[in-house]
């Protein structure tokens, strides 16, 4: 009872989904009456994204300052961190290319009459900077955005004493926006379902075979890549001894991250299975924490797949190596950005959506595959990052780490 309490609200989610696509089917093109529903909880989500982005980037990288003496450490996680999501990345792109998701059914897009044509340089300009602050405040500058969120977290920990005050400030607006996004999930349930008795309504029952094929696609790509790609990153760390010492200790942090649904919740149990493995106290305490928030493979994976299921139903192009590339960034943004908010990261499908520039209606139909995959992408998120501190301590203490911790 207690791991079906810990999916309650993802579970009241499936239910008003269903509840919507039963509506849809029955009542056809009559359901659309319930659209404004729908649109009133897109636009609250949207409304909040640009200031939650901001204070929750700003502040945690403002929060940094204490790790100094760990730099070594930070820059040998970041790399792990990177290097991890961006082959998780790779796999699904793989998967889905071989099994595309989303094919059926044909969303037709609202171009603008009249595009401008952009050199390479100038679109590198205009999607990281603005030419105005005031730009900052759209969402359709959302990297421009993350750069500025940056910048002021690196000024603030540099401030030193004097930018402690801005520090606590950037976190106290983290955590009310938090609590913004938790009061406008209380209505998700109701947004979900009219929303998804307008999509049925108007595009059939063809669209639910889309999202059975990537459903299906996501759980053995999960778990295999929980048991073939983790197995592998602890042989590097550690050779034979570190997968032995990785499997004899992980199970506990992937059951609790399956009964849970929160890396945040599973931290505790991580930590013990770091020091059991012999992770270093000052590696395991920086990497753990700072991974349950930024280091999420699970979310890697479902990232791609929910970039080619909407590529899919738009009937846009998702093919070519610089559409791979792109993707591969946007997973790894969207992935960094996720945190503890209910409902299974809205912000990283809300990046997905603005960075590619899609229409808001793409939200609620990449968010209902983020709800269903939640639980095994937060079992690999959560035991990703143990076996991540576990390459850092190989790159800092050297390939004889673990033989030191058996011995």
């Amino acid at each position: 009872m207690g791991k079906l309490r810990a999916y309650r609200f993802s579970m009241f989610l499936l239910i008003a989904i269903l509840l919507g696509v039963i509506i849809g089917l029955l009542f056809g093109e009559k359901a659309t009456v319930l659209k404004p529903f729908g649109d009133i909880f897109i636009n609250l989500l949207f409304m909040i994204v640009v200031p939650l982005v901001f204070f929750s980037i700003a502040s945690s990288v403002a929060s940094m300052e204490s790790l100094k003496r760990l730099g070594k450490i930070m820059g040998s996680m970041m790399l792990v961190f990177i290097a991890t999501g961006i082959i998780a990345a790779i796999i699904m792109l793989i998967a889905v290319t071989i099994y595309p998701p989303g094919a059926e059914v044909s969303v037709q897009i609202v171009s603008p009459e009249t595009t401008e044509d952009l050199s390479f340089a100038e679109q590198l300009v205009n999607t990281f900077t603005v030419p105005d602050f005031m730009n900052l405040l759209s969402r359709s500058n959302m990297l421009a955005l993350i750069l500025f969120a940056v910048l002021i977290g690196l000024g603030t920990g540099l401030t030193g004493e004097a930018g402690k005050p801005f520090a606590r400030f950037l976190i106290s607006g983290s955590e009310v926006f938090m609590k913004v996004i938790k009061l406008v999930m209380y209505y998700a349930p109701i947004g979900l379902m009219a929303y998804f008795a307008t999509l049925i309504g108007d595009f059939g029952a063809a669209l639910l075979g889309d999202y059975a094929k990537a459903i299906i696609l996501y759980y053995p790509v999960a778990i295999l890549y929980f048991l073939i790609g983790f197995t592998l990153y602890a042989f590097i760390a550690g050779g034979k001894v570190g997968v032995i010492k990785f499997w004899q200790n992980i199970l506990t942090p992937a059951v609790t991250a399956l009964g849970t649904g929160s890396s945040f919740a599973t931290l505790p149990v991580n930590l013990t299975a770091a020091k059991q493995i012999g992770v270093p106290k000052d590696i395991r305490e920086t990497v753990l924490p700072l991974g349950a928030t930024i280091h999420m493979d699970g979310s890697c994976l479902s990232a791609i797949l929910k970039i080619a299921f909407v590529f899919g139903v738009f009937n846009m192009d998702f093919t070519g190596f610089s559409t791979f590339v792109t993707a591969i960034g946007v997973a790894l943004l969207s992935g960094i950005v996720m945190s503890g908010i209910p409902g299974g990261g809205f912000i990283g499908e809300m990046l997905i959506v603005t960075l590619y520039g899609l229409p808001v209606q793409a939200l609620p139909m990449i968010s209902a595959i983020g709800v269903v995959v939640d639980p095994p992408a937060t079992m690999v998120n959560a035991t990703g990052d143990t076996v991540a501190s576990m390459i850092v301590t190989r790159t800092i203490e050297g390939k004889d780490w673990i033989q030191q911790e058996v011995d």
